[in-house]
């Protein structure tokens, strides 16, 4: 969650900071319906964002594992509070760490790209925060870079979790989802 917030507040800060230096101004209005307007259009466009963001999960695993569709599922788990995207099938550890990435790259770093080209606020502010929800992508990341390329990684189909499996047949695993143990 800290690490979320970091990521939501830095890449912020970059983001504007860097429209900024581009456009050589910064101007700042308020009133109560514009106020309103954007707080309507920013909820809309961070819950497409956000299906928008496991949708490219489902890509990189069809792109960069060769999983075919009808062996992935997409949801919403109500009870975490979050959506999902996940395989039944293991993918070696390069590819799911590609896939991994790519909503980040896609739903976070594209859109900030474009808010500051179209000088839009409010894709700059949406752009943030993908970046900052993409923090458990970037952990798992993390922690999968600690094992060789040619492990499988099994996604978990309930829980934010993966599972990393030596090719030899040894498993290793731990509440985040990755050990580097074995």
């Amino acid at each position: 969650m800290r690490q979320s917030l970091w990521l939501t507040g830095g890449s912020a800060a970059v983001l504007y900071l860097a429209s900024f230096v581009i456009r050589r101004e910064f101007s700042l209005s308020f009133s109560f319906g514009g106020f309103l307007l954007g707080l309507l259009l920013f909820a809309v466009g961070y819950a497409v964002l956000i299906v928008l963001h496991e949708a490219c999960h489902l890509l990189g695993f069809r792109i960069f594992g060769g999983v075919p569709f009808r062996k992935m599922a997409y949801g919403v788990n109500l009870e975490m509070g979050i959506a999902y995207a996940t395989t039944e099938i293991p993918l070696r550890n390069r590819p799911m760490r590609r896939a991994l990435l790519l909503p980040l790259w896609l739903t976070g770093v594209l859109p900030g790209i474009i808010g500051i080209w179209l000088d839009s606020q409010l894709l700059i502010l949406l752009s943030a925060f993908l970046i900052g929800g993409a923090a458990g992508d970037l952990e798992m990341n993390r922690q999968l870079k600690k094992l060789p390329d040619n492990w499988l990684i099994r996604d978990d189909p309930e829980k934010p979790k993966l599972y990393a499996y030596n090719p030899k047949g040894k498993a290793a695993t731990q509440e985040d989802g990755t050990d580097s143990e074995n």
